[in-house]
């Protein structure tokens, strides 16, 4: 492994570890702040996302959607690079992989879009 991806590593870890402190701590403080996408061609309106709402504080799990879905330093990139698109989240990819199994799927615009 290089050394920068034993940085990435370390640096991955340890925001694991504060969320996991903070939230046996009772709380959540030390999450990003929210993060509002640009507005793609039709869009029905601006996605903003929280981490607040996507996390479980009882047991924060950063590592489900970091690195391999999102970057973990880069406000709303996604691992591969690749624009987020309605398309690939409805193949399961980038926020499909929750969305539409796990969570609420994407028959409602405005649980996203306002």
């Amino acid at each position: 492994m290089t050394r920068i991806g034993r940085s990435f590593r370390v640096v991955v870890l340890a925001a694991a570890a504060a969320v996991a402190t903070a939230a046996a701590a009772g709380g959540l403080e030390k999450l990003p702040p929210d993060f509002t996408f640009p507005s793609g061609d039709g869009s029905p309106g601006k996605v903003t996302f929280s981490h607040q709402n996507h996390l479980d504080p009882k047991k924060p799990g950063c590592t489900n959607c970091h690195p391999k879905l999102f970057k973990t330093m880069e406000k709303g990139a996604t691992a591969d690079g690749t624009p987020i698109r309605h398309t690939v989240m409805e193949k399961g990819g980038q926020c499909g992989a929750c969305h539409g199994k796990a969570a609420f799927g994407f028959d409602s615009c405005d649980l996203c879009h306002r």
